[in-house]
């Protein structure tokens, strides 16, 4: 009886989900219910997932709308006819049009107009599939109206919007944020009516029980309708079924492909490859992952083609035949990786496959696989209101001021001190949490469907230029349909960018092949000693203060040290406790047989600890005797991937169940359950850990052997963890020279000339790209500039923009100094932005006497500072007073369990909360030898010292080591004082231009009120 309800996928419209409007309807006695949200299908799939588990029937359509002005309703009959529907609608969502008043024939779907749009256009002849809705509103006018004599096409059109006055009311609300307007002057027809309510079916037929001719038609309409995806066959994949011709060119492909690669890997093959071989091959055939695996082929293929890098990574590491098609870099012969992690008979889905390409490359592969294959479209997002968003949100739509607004995103809802408003704005927003506020893209996940997009779903066109479903992940593999991870890093684009550097830098150098090398790379004493002493700045994974702490523990000197270290660093090893115990049994063997006997048979590698989501299944399977397809179950739950918890709370029941049956202390059970626990989202596959080292060690041995280059290439792919100004440092300390940007050498990006860095004229950002493009463009064809002047004549460029370059000492070359050159900008360019014409030959210029000046190494500083955002010399160089101790991280190692104090450059600080939820603090630092040094602050010392931005820091403290980690326990901590900025002597004569636009830039940036105030949470 319900032909028009709708869910909060009726984007800032609607007020609950699919999930609430089904339990709406088996409320008030609906057998048969229609979905149709304003111009959006992300619920249907879902929806109809939902319904099979109930006696309702799922149909369901398109409410078509103008501005939120409905203009009819499309309802599918059948499959097909949602296809038809959603192409309709993409269509005029990829162009931003508007609909057509009047809908086009569809095959296979309905169209019905409310009776007001019908009597507004005046329609008189109606197509077989066309009806006129009836509300019961409308039902008053209907007597008096033509249409009363159409019988056949009258049907109830009841539209539900709402549960309840609160419904309404967040409805209201949520239009006032989409129209960015005060509630009071939310217009009328921009808002659903109160009474799109459902109530129960017995009530409304009443409402109609004088035009039985209206039930009855609506009856049949429904019974002519039905929709099905399948859901309950879950081995059922949707993706694409062949990748060839036919399923048995493809197997055959898949077969010739895996002995190319045996020739290609292996330098003999084995009776242990061949069986592995046969196994996997058997199991995919018998899956139907065929052609699965060979589009994924044919993706990397295409990158080796174009010279691109990548890595595959993901469970699908776990497999030969991956390997083998070149699609990941790990031997799983060579780890031993567990063969069901990768696939068994139990799983319905595929392997994982997330496939990493450069940054800048990523964007060509996806245009290629939209190119190569039928059917594709990006996956889709939710982006839901987040409550302090929607306190901001709801606080603007009441009209509330900024102070007020900013006070009520810190208060709790019970507070009893907030006025009537106020406590609707926090009611309200609890409310509205959670709930989607618009659709994006996924991360990386692209559909390649056998059937065309439209089978499923409508789809959005973003800037990006690629049509998006309208429905996330989750909804995509209850559907079949089965993601392909095309994602981006940088590291990838460090190493080919450092490749291509050394190439011109050191011509003759005796490079390796990255790829082809690699198990040189895992042996090489130098490259693990970087690793054993945690010296890895710039490289993939290995960098962060967590990691270069977790190394210098572990003492990882080797291949499968790393990448166990990759999967112990994950929070699910670490909260659970384990991390410590893992390092503990590594640096001590005598320590290993304290290990559960079956434990340490299960996981001999790993000491007895689970480390990779393969050893929490081997656990569940082996220890607590779970089958496979229960342990796949675990798998979901390990990868963020399950639904709901409800069949994780049953595997936990049945895991102390057979726990008890094998006579296991309740104590080691409960123990070992909370391990597993703790694993949920965080867990790697060992294959993809092992991806991740490969990466590493190619990283690794660049930065070993090309350090110089190296860092060029991380500082032109946005560094990494750090900043730049940490990886200028490291060039540095690698025996390089970092010069500023130069019109002479530099490039847009940074560029390296035998040991010299000479940064790029990107990192100035006051400096247009047009300009930058402007002066490399006029140096490529005309050469080098000669002077000053010859500079002016060839570049059009601003005065602004002139002082930028002379202030950054990017004419150097001249030998004049900047003060002199600024002085002779002004007086040879008029201020603002001139264009020259092209000039034949040079014009001579009678030279202009002005006074002598000169600027001093820290003005240089000072400059680069507020430029660059960093100096190239020392910031201990900039210190107002000296320090009082020249101890540094040498001192620390020898005044272990000593106090100690140490002067030392903030490089990053992490915040984290004890079990109690106090806060502590990790710190790093930069000693005056360069040399990093770390701290950690206890609650009881955060509650009364803190860090105040970058700087330096007087740090007093206990030395500490645990496992040969050295830091220090603060005790104390004082920000040290730079020198006064030399550019602001009362002498200087740049001084009072300077203040006038440091005057003006701090206008900017805090508007027009002096008295504005900013919270720093």
């Amino acid at each position: 009886m319900y032909l028009n309800n709708h869910t909060y996928y009726s984007l800032r419209y609607g007020t609950f989900s699919e999930k609430e409007l089904i339990a709406l309807a088996q409320h008030n006695g609906v057998t048969t219910l229609v979905l149709t949200d304003i111009n959006n299908t992300s619920a249907c799939l879902n929806f109809t997932r939902l319904l099979e588990k109930t006696s309702i029937k799922a149909v369901i359509g398109i409410d078509f709308r103008n501005n939120h002005q409905q203009l009819y309703v499309g309802i599918a009959r059948n499959n097909d006819g949602f296809a038809e529907l959603n192409k309709f609608l993409s269509e005029h969502l990829h162009e931003k049009k508007d609909f057509p008043d009047r809908a086009p024939s569809f095959q296979n779907a309905v169209v019905i107009y409310p009776l007001e749009r019908v009597m507004e256009m005046e329609l008189l002849r109606f197509r077989e599939s066309e009806y006129i809705g009836i509300s019961t509103a409308s039902l008053r006018k209907l007597p008096f109206t033509k249409y009363i004599k159409m019988t056949d096409h009258l049907i109830i059109l009841q539209t539900v919007t709402f549960r309840n006055k609160r419904d309404f009311n967040a409805h209201r609300l949520l239009r006032a944020i989409d129209l960015n307007t005060l509630l009071s002057k939310l217009p009328i027809e921009q808002q659903g009516q109160p009474d799109q309510i459902m109530k129960p079916v017995a009530a409304l037929k009443k409402d109609f029980i004088e035009y039985d001719f209206i039930i009855s038609n609506t009856n049949r309409l429904l019974d002519s309708c039905s929709i099905d995806f399948n859901f309950n066959d879950q081995q059922l994949t949707q993706n694409q079924q062949i990748y060839s011709d036919s399923v048995t060119e493809d197997l055959q492909l898949l077969k010739k492909l895996c002995q190319q690669g045996i020739a290609y890997r292996y330098s003999q093959e084995t009776p242990t490859i061949t069986a592995r071989v046969k196994k996997e091959i058997d199991l995919i055939v018998r899956k139907n992952f065929v052609a699965y695996f060979l589009i994924n082929w044919e993706i990397c293929r295409y990158a080796r083609e174009k010279g691109y890098f990548y890595v595959g990574r993901g469970s699908g590491a776990n497999s030969i035949i991956a390997y083998l098609l070149r699609i990941t870099e790990v031997d799983p012969i060579e780890l031993d990786l567990y063969f069901e992690r990768f696939i068994n008979d139990y799983r319905t889905s595929p392997p994982d496959f997330d496939i990493d390409f450069s940054w800048d490359d990523r964007e060509d592969i996806t245009r290629f696989i939209f190119e190569r294959f039928d059917h594709v479209a990006l996956l889709a997002n939710y982006n839901t209101f987040q409550y302090r968003a929607v306190i901001r949100e709801l606080g603007k739509v009441f009209g509330l001021p900024k102070s007020e607004i900013d006070k009520l995103t810190r208060v709790d809802i019970h507070n009893t001190a907030l006025d009537q408003i106020q406590q609707l704005v926090v009611k309200y927003s609890h409310l509205i949490q959670g709930m989607p506020n618009y659709i994006s893209i996924h991360a990386g996940g692209i559909l390649i469907t056998e059937k065309p997009i439209h089978y499923y779903s409508a789809t959005n066109l973003p800037p990006k230029g690629y049509p998006t479903v309208q429905f996330d992940m989750h909804i995509a593999e209850d559907a079949g349909i089965h993601k392909f991870d095309i994602l981006a890093q940088r590291g990838l684009g460090k190493i080919r960018d450092a490749i291509e550097i050394i190439k011109y830098n050191q011509p003759q150098a005796a490079l390796k092949n990255i790829h082809e090398n690699v198990n040189s790379f895992k042996e090489d004493p130098a490259i693990n000693q970087m690793i054993s002493q945690a010296k890895c700045i710039g490289c993939f994974y290995v960098e962060s203060p967590a990691m270069r702490m977790l190394l210098t523990k572990l003492k990882t000197h080797d291949y499968l040290g790393l990448v166990a270290a990759s999967s112990v660093i994950r929070p699910g090893v670490a909260q659970s406790g384990m991390m410590r115990e893992y390092i503990t049994r590594t640096r001590y063997p005598e320590k290993r047989k304290e290990a559960h006997p079956i434990l340490a048979q299960i996981m001999p590698d790993t000491h007895g600890i689970m480390v990779y989501q393969e050893d929490v299944i081997k656990v569940a399977h082996y220890y607590a005797k779970l089958d496979l397809a229960e342990a796949d179950v675990l798998r979901r739950a390990m990868s963020g991937k399950y639904r709901s918890r409800e069949e994780f709370k049953r595997l936990e029941q049945k895991y102390y169940t057979n726990c008890k049956q094998n006579g296991y202390p309740i104590t080691e059970s409960k123990e070992i359950w909370n391990q597993i626990k703790s694993f949920a989202g965080y867990a790697f596959a060992k294959g993809h850990s092992a991806s991740y080292a490969v990466e590493s060690y190619q990283s690794l041995y660049l930065k070993k052997y090309f350090p110089l280059e190296y860092m060029t290439a991380t500082l032109n792919n946005g560094g990494g963890f750090y900043s730049p100004e940490i990886y200028i440092h490291e060039a540095k300390m690698c025996g390089g020279t970092v010069e500023p940007p130069c019109i002479n050498n530099s490039h847009f990006h940074t560029i390296i000339k035998g040991t010299v860095i000479f940064l790029g004229l990107g990192y100035l950002k006051e400096l247009e790209k047009r300009t930058a493009r402007a002066i490399i463009e006029s140096r490529n064809f005309n050469g080098a500039y000669r002077s000053f002047d010859n500079f002016i004549e060839r570049v059009p460029i601003s005065i602004e923009t002139l002082s930028t370059l002379i202030r950054i000492n990017a004419f150097r070359f001249t030998g004049i100094d900047r003060y002199t050159l600024l002085w002779q900008a002004h007086l040879k360019l008029e201020k603002k932005k001139t264009n020259p014409q092209s000039q034949l030959f040079s014009v001579h210029k009678n030279p202009i006497t002005i006074p002598k000046l000169s600027t001093t190494a820290l003005e240089h500083a000072f400059e680069q500072m507020e430029l660059l955002g960093f100096p190239l010399c020392s910031h201990f160089d900039l210190l107002e007073t000296a320090p009082t101790t020249q101890n540094g991280k040498l001192e620390m190692e020898q005044q272990v369990h000593k106090h100690i104090t140490v002067y030392g450059y903030l490089v990053n600080l992490k915040n984290t909360r004890t079990s109690n939820k106090k806060v502590m603090q990790f710190a790093t630092m930069l000693d005056h030898r360069g040399s990093f040094f770390d701290l950690v602050l206890f609650p009881q010392v955060v509650s009364r010292v803190r860090f105040r931005g970058s700087g330096i820091y007087r740090v007093t403290g206990k030395v500490i080591t645990e496992f040969d980690f050295i830091s220090i326990q603060v005790t104390q901590l004082e920000k040290m004082n730079y020198i006064q900025d030399p550019r602001y002597a009362e002498q200087n004569p740049q001084t009072s231009q300077r203040i006038e636009k440091q005057e003006k830039l701090k206008t900017r940036r805090l508007g027009k009120h002096k008295d504005t105030k900013f919270h720093i949470n």
